[in-house]
């Protein structure tokens, strides 16, 4: 009989997050690709919480993975299946970032990329010798694993796809160059565009990070995909996450709206120098009083913008953010994204509040459900911890106000002068707008 591999994709249990909207939640791309680099004599299944309630499954060996917030409720899952003598194995950022502390929940962490080290998992588990730890390094994407797409969830609107990893910067608040490394690698064109045919889905996302890079090479690199795409007349429509500096070159984004790119999450963090300098966020630096420059370029060819912003920095009183507020209402960001600075683990802004005792919530890991990126987890330097609570309250009713809303949506129709990507950037605002206001709704109830 073939041996049985479980894999599961935990719920995050705040309302807050954008995977719990079937409009924005994308396939567990991690564990699709583990499954790809599974022997053909064992049987995969992924359950997947988004979409079915956990019930005990059979199985051999089972797999969790887990963000930050969901961390928990996999070690439960976890837990539940060693208990009952069937060995459990963890991986994804945070057990990446907190080996230790997972390991007090399952019987095998693998920290990293997977691809390297996980036929080791499997060859030792069969011999009855798997190890605590294994350690992936970072691969070239030259010959990159296809997920086994027919094992997700068939109710995913989005498909999903990963072209890079790594990131050269190493922002403050951001774990990626520590789970992914510096060094920005790509996955060859052609492969990339072979992939892209066997996604089913007509709307897609590109989870890399920055999926056009820095610099001339990463420029002409994009320019060939979205090409290929418009040659394969794969008539898909798709949105992703890149750096401010995709408007330095029109042709990127010509072609990348030709190709049916609808939006595009930028990273803008602050309207304000010191502020982007105190998160150590260089790429903006240089650009600040451009900002509204270069959306209304990204605008010309018929994208939204998606603006990422950062509330509750140390720099931030509470009037600095309600002027953010009324700087990004009025801005020609199409798009809001409003978060509050989380420490999350493994990255430099976590290891600086821990080790000043500024964070506010370490009764892990029960305590990191509270991580969905809109809570107040950390002591303020300018303010105290329930004034910035209030502050941000008022800041996320602002921007959940539906008068404000539809504003967003008459300028995003006027300045892409097509009605498609107004409706998607509409869409973006209401799912933004329904983690707000759970958000609200949740802080209120704590507070009765």
């Amino acid at each position: 009989m073939k041996k049985k591999l479980l894999l599961i994709n935990p719920k995050t249990p705040s309302k807050a997050h954008f995977q719990n909207d079937r409009t924005a939640a994308y396939q567990p791309l991690g564990l699709g690709i583990i499954a790809a680099l599974t022997p053909g004599d064992w049987e995969v299944e992924i359950l997947d919480e988004y979409f079915e309630k956990f019930s005990y499954r059979e199985a051999d060996l089972v797999g969790v993975t887990a963000f930050t917030p969901s961390a928990n409720r996999a070690y439960s899952f976890a837990s539940f299946y060693r208990e009952q003598g069937i060995p459990t194995v963890m991986g994804g950022i945070h057990a990446s970032m907190m080996p230790e502390e997972a390991l007090n929940y399952v019987n095998t962490v693998v920290t990293g990329e997977a691809e390297s080290v996980w036929e080791k998992v499997i060859s030792d588990f069969e011999s009855g010798s798997m190890q605590k730890i294994y350690r992936g390094e970072l691969l070239p994407m030259e010959g990159a694993p296809h997920p086994r797409r027919e094992l997700f969830n068939s109710r995913y609107l989005l498909g999903s796809i990963q072209t890079t990893r790594g990131c050269p910067m190493h922002c403050d608040f951001c774990s990626v160059s520590a789970f992914n490394g510096r060094q920005y690698r790509k996955r060859p064109v052609k492969e990339v565009l072979d992939e892209l045919e066997n996604i089913p889905q007509k709307r897609f996302l590109f989870v890399d990070d920055n999926l056009t890079g820095n610099g001339k090479e990463d420029e002409e690199r994009s320019i060939s995909l979205f090409k290929g795409m418009i040659e394969r007349k794969l008539n898909k429509e798709w949105f992703c996450q890149t750096s401010i500096n995709v408007a330095s070159n029109e042709e990127v984004l010509y072609y990348a709206s030709k190709s049916g790119c609808r939006m595009m999450l930028i990273g803008v963090e602050s309207e304000k120098e010191a502020v982007l300098a105190n998160l150590d966020k260089k790429a903006n630096l240089n650009i600040l009083n451009r900002y509204d420059e270069i959306f209304r370029l990204i605008n010309k060819y018929k994208i939204a913008t998606i603006g990422g912003f950062i509330f509750g920095t140390d720099l931030d009183t509470a009037d600095d953010l309600r002027c953010r507020v009324q700087y990004i209402n009025q801005s020609r960001v199409d798009i809001v994204q409003a978060t509050v600075l989380t420490p999350l683990p493994g990255t430099k802004l976590y290891q600086k509040f821990r080790d000043s005792g500024r964070l506010l919530y370490t009764d892990y890991p029960e305590d990191w459900e509270k991580y969905d990126m809109l809570d107040v987890l950390f002591k303020p330097a300018l303010m105290e911890h329930e004034d910035l609570k209030e502050v941000m309250i008022e800041c996320l009713m602002s921007f959940s106000n539906l008068w404000n809303v539809f504003k967003k949506f008459i300028r995003t129709l006027v300045f892409t002068k097509n009605l498609w990507t107004a409706l998607w950037a509409l869409n973006g605002n209401r799912v933004y707008r329904s983690m707000m206001l759970n958000k609200i709704k949740e802080w209120k109830l704590v507070k009765k």
